[in-house]
């Protein structure tokens, strides 16, 4: 939904700057012209840039059926090379400790465990496997499974959770309210699936929502601002200068791993990232100084 809602955004962009010319109208000049104000006139990040011309690109080939093959000659910007956020375990603590109620339960399986965090909040009860102490990662980036550890720490805390939120299906069950969003076709194969303790959230919301493609009324699970905004205070408390993100925990997880002398196989996997060259940006950013190189100022034995 995301996608849909970002496509149509570029689009009407796209049309407005034309002065609402059809796109069956314009081509290559037009769509490079508009690609060219993003860049220089609002000066967009390259993921951005690419976005826009994606949603285009889907435009003419998906929605007009036109296939134009000078838009695969366009150029796409090179994506900036960034060194990750990381913290210290020292500052993974105090950002934690200052972290209560359900929105610490998921910052802790965010860094204990390495998810994104829409993978954490879109869990389903089905998917913690307490025998095996693992957790299955449905659905991940490029719609991909894998399996996560579920951290010995937070057993009995998910435990916990998942009684309080048993409680909150029963209620939903009680008063015959809509099931939860299915993936896929699952619905139409498995039309109770949707009403069952298995798929139910591990963390649902306390509120129920409108399915908007729907108009179903049922229960969501925890909304994302809602976590972002509770690492915000706790990195604030916790007087954490660094810009920290739910996905500085993410960064801090393959770097403490690595560290900890884990190999970058075994992290790329945990991670979930197709190439192994994603996962090299952590050796990087590794407790042992920039490039593991001791400066010379350090061997003069000079303290000022």
């Amino acid at each position: 939904m995301r996608t849909e809602r970002a496509y149509v955004h570029w689009v009407r962009g796209f049309v407005r700057f034309h002065g609402l010319r059809h796109p069956r109208e314009m081509g290559v000049e037009e769509v490079e012209a508009f690609l060219r104000w993003l860049a220089g006139e609002r000066s967009v990040a390259p993921s951005t840039h690419n976005q826009a011309l994606s949603a285009l690109l889907f435009l003419y080939r998906e929605v007009l059926g036109v296939q134009l093959p000078w838009l695969n000659e366009i150029g796409r910007p090179k994506a900036r090379e960034r060194v990750p956020v990381v913290l210290s375990m020292a500052e993974v603590r105090r950002v934690l400790d200052a972290a209560a109620g359900v929105e610490g339960e998921v910052l802790h399986m965010l860094y204990g465990t390495g998810m994104r965090l829409m993978e954490a909040l879109r869990l389903r009860v089905k998917d913690v496997d307490f025998e095996r102490g693992e957790i299955v990662v449905r659905e991940g980036k490029g719609g991909k499974d894998r399996r996560v550890m579920l951290p010995q720490a937070l057993s009995a805390v998910l435990a916990a959770r998942l009684l309080q939120t048993r409680v909150i299906w029963k209620g939903d069950r009680a008063e015959d309210r809509g099931g939860v969003h299915m993936p896929d076709a699952l619905k139409r194969k498995y039309p109770r699936a949707a009403m069952s303790w298995g798929w139910f959230w591990v963390w649902p919301s306390e509120r129920l929502s409108i399915d908007p493609q729907t108009g179903v009324v049922r229960r969501h699970h925890l909304f994302e601002q809602r976590i972002q905004r509770a690492l915000r205070r706790a990195a604030h408390t916790a007087r954490i200068v660094k810009p920290v993100t739910v996905h500085t925990l993410r960064h801090s997880f393959a770097t403490h791993l690595l560290e900890s002398g884990q190999d970058i196989r075994t992290v790329q996997e945990l991670l979930g990232h197709a190439d192994v060259s994603t996962t090299m940006i952590y050796t990087h950013v590794l407790n042992r100084g920039a490039h593991g190189v001791r400066s010379p100022l350090d061997a003069l034995g000079m303290v000022r």
